[in-house]
């Protein structure tokens, strides 16, 4: 499953999906919304190209990571400290390759995927790797 979605998710669902009897490995990477002086941060997201990209990605963590599930959701909107962004679950045969895939996932949905965070606080706002 890939979802990009305004409504929170459940960890505890998105693992279950992602068991399978021959993986011996489940991993999770969740992401939330980190009190650095901010109140909340705005997410949006070019839905249907950042769908695309999300599994295109997924595909590539699951041919070199040899996953045998992989999860992912992204949500949109505004959010308070706190709260969810992103949820990655990862299963494989051994935990290298659950660690490795999750671990990729993130950092190429970070570089390539058209998803945008802006931070707003008491002293304004600013778009996140936008100066």
């Amino acid at each position: 499953m890939i979802e990009i979605t305004e409504q929170d998710f459940s960890l505890d669902e998105m693992i279950k999906k992602a068991k399978r009897k021959d993986a011996g490995a489940v991993v999770s990477f969740l992401g939330t919304v980190r009190d650095d002086g901010i109140e909340m941060m705005e997410l949006e997201a070019f839905r249907d190209a950042a769908l695309q990209e999300l599994e295109s990605i997924r595909n590539e963590a699951i041919d070199r990571f040899d996953l045998e599930a992989v999860e992912i959701v992204h949500r949109v909107g505004l959010l308070p400290v706190g709260d969810n962004i992103v949820a990655i679950v990862c299963s494989a045969a051994h935990r290298d390759e659950a660690f490795l895939g999750c671990r990729y996932i993130i950092e190429e949905l970070k570089k390539r995927a058209p998803i945008w965070k802006k931070e707003i606080g008491e002293n304004g706002e600013r778009w996140v790797g936008h100066e």
